[in-house]
């Protein structure tokens, strides 16, 4: 288990990396800075729990240490049966308002906190009929959030969890309205700060010849983090981040096996891949897969040439992978994201680690553009199975940015634990309780 210390330092340690030494003026390292929490749902394992819990009951849920901010505020948009917020805020005498301006200002007509975080993720909200993706309320809680500020006359940094939008108007509007308003502003998954094994960083201006990245789950929803992945390995290239020309996508055992035989993709790259984490595939993608819905291959090909395959392998890859081949070396070089399998979910703990010193320094840890960029790659992605693969020119996404150096979790991540008197714990109980027939 990682203890306090361990995290601090590593806090600090990052932020000296990311060159923000220097805390404005009033803000103590160790001061617990107010922030409001703007979400689509809190119930047991949501994004919510395993991001804004950290902040009521410590990075293990158990009431022990846990990140710098203090939760002041919620606006919960959705109330499902098992509901955490109500007894949550009860317990710890958090507010929960009936608006997102009310949660920024605390009902006091000014911003009241020093950050703002947006968890648009779970929740029962529709999807698009023609594209299936998932219509989760981000900008509407990003335009709340805006129309606050502008009405106080004054900004806060902002962190929108995952993608920015469910599409690219939405998360181009976003991006764009953060940088006339000067916004500091940050978004992305947790898996970029994950555990990488064995670690893995590639070396600044590094040449890449081929890149594989492998995934599981949900296609629009898993697919965006295993893009994430892959994005903050390949932003390190030689030249950075310039942005990406076109996006292909293929289904079906036809349109697998046909790709597959023009050698589009580097099958040493993918088994590379597959073996960095042989303890998570049960066995290896096989052709009565390829016909599975939640089966798909994308081609991703960056604007300087590059070209990035993508391969969501239900039902036998179950971890996030990564494998790349740079000039000069015989073999590849090759990663897991690795998560904890259950309850805290650490690796959420790290994100928390690299939003905090953005609240508490207005400068982001790592460039929102490379969730702008993966947000668009996900959405054309969306947007050619729905077309049965058709090629998209994606010249909207000539976007260019540098990277920082931004560390991911050092070691690798426990046993999950269900600390007794924690949130998980009680529910367990309940659970428990009503399988014998209690209340």
């Amino acid at each position: 288990m990682t203890n306090y210390t361990d995290r601090r330092d590593f806090l600090k340690t990052s932020l000296l990396a990311a060159g923000s030494s220097v805390l404005p003026l009033g803000a103590h390292p160790d001061e617990r800075l107010p922030v409001a929490a703007i979400i689509t749902e809190y119930r047991h394992w949501s994004h919510a729990d395993v991001i804004i819990t950290k902040l009521l009951e410590g990075y293990d849920h158990d009431g022990g240490a846990g990140p710098n901010l203090r939760l002041a505020g919620m606006y919960v948009d959705q109330f499902p049966e098992n509901d955490m917020a109500r007894d949550l805020a009860r317990k710890h005498s958090i507010p929960i308002f009936e608006t997102i301006e009310d949660a920024i200002t605390l009902g006091t007509g000014a911003v009241a906190v020093k950050g703002v975080l947006s968890i648009g993720e779970h929740g029962k909200y529709p999807y698009t009929p023609d594209t299936n993706q998932h219509m989760y309320p981000r900008r509407r809680f990003f335009d709340g959030i805006a129309a606050t500020f502008l009405k106080c006359g004054q900004v806060v940094p902002v962190f929108n969890d995952k993608h920015l939008a469910y599409n690219w108007a939405d998360a181009k509007h976003m991006y764009d309205t953060a940088q006339a308003m000067k916004m500091p502003f940050m978004a992305g998954s947790s898996i970029p700060v994950t555990w990488r094994i064995p670690p893995l960083e590639l070396p600044r201006g590094c040449e890449i010849e081929e890149v594989a990245g492998l995934g599981y789950g949900d296609i629009e929803a898993y697919g965006f983090h295993t893009l994430e992945g892959v994005q903050c390995m390949v932003e390190r290239r030689s030249g950075y981040e310039t942005g990406v020309a076109a996006v292909e996508t293929y289904q079906g055992r036809k349109a697998v096996e046909e790709a597959a035989r023009q050698g589009l993709w580097s099958t040493e790259l993918v088994e590379a891949a597959l073996e960095a984490a042989p303890d998570r595939f049960p066995g290896r993608p096989s052709v009565e897969d390829y016909d599975r819905k939640d089966f798909a291959i994308f081609r991703v090909e960056y604007r300087d040439g590059l070209k990035a395959t993508i391969i969501i392998a239900n039902p036998a890859v179950q971890t996030f992978g990564f494998a790349c081949k740079l000039q000069g070396e015989a073999k590849p070089r090759a990663t897991e994201f690795e998560l904890q399998r259950g309850a805290p979910f650490r690796h959420f703990g790290y994100l928390v680690d690299a939003v905090e010193p953005m609240i508490r320094t207005g400068k982001p840890s790592y460039p929102v553009e490379r969730t702008l960029l993966t947000t668009g790659i996900i959405d054309a992605v969306m947007h050619s199975i729905a077309e049965g693969g058709r090629r998209i020119e994606t010249p909207h996404l000539k976007i260019a940015y540098e990277p920082t150096d931004w560390a991911f979790a050092p070691g690798a991540p426990a046993e999950p634990v269900v600390p007794e008197g924690s949130w998980e714990h009680l529910q367990k109980a309940r659970e428990l309780r009503k399988q014998r027939g209690g209340v």
